[in-house]
């Protein structure tokens, strides 16, 4: 993990609205009126509360990215 920017998406045919990513990470991700999760923005700073929150979506909605390789959620 050494880029200086991770990116960060949300399938949001996956996602099932459950609120835990914006619940632990409000500044990265927000509920849309359709109560699915998207990222407040794409890009974002190395952050481990993105990649918690990856880990503990029930549906595995959200992917974090270190320039091409997948970090998140972890195995």
């Amino acid at each position: 993990m050494t880029s200086v920017a991770w990116t960060t998406e949300v399938d949001r045919d996956l996602c099932m609205g459950s609120g835990m990513c914006a619940g632990m990470a409000s500044d990265l991700y927000a509920l849309d009126d359709e109560d699915r999760a998207r990222p407040v923005r794409e890009r974002i700073a190395p952050d481990e509360r993105a990649l918690d929150a990856a880990d503990s979506c029930p549906a595995a909605a959200i992917l974090v990215r270190d320039g091409g390789r997948a970090i998140g959620p972890r195995p």
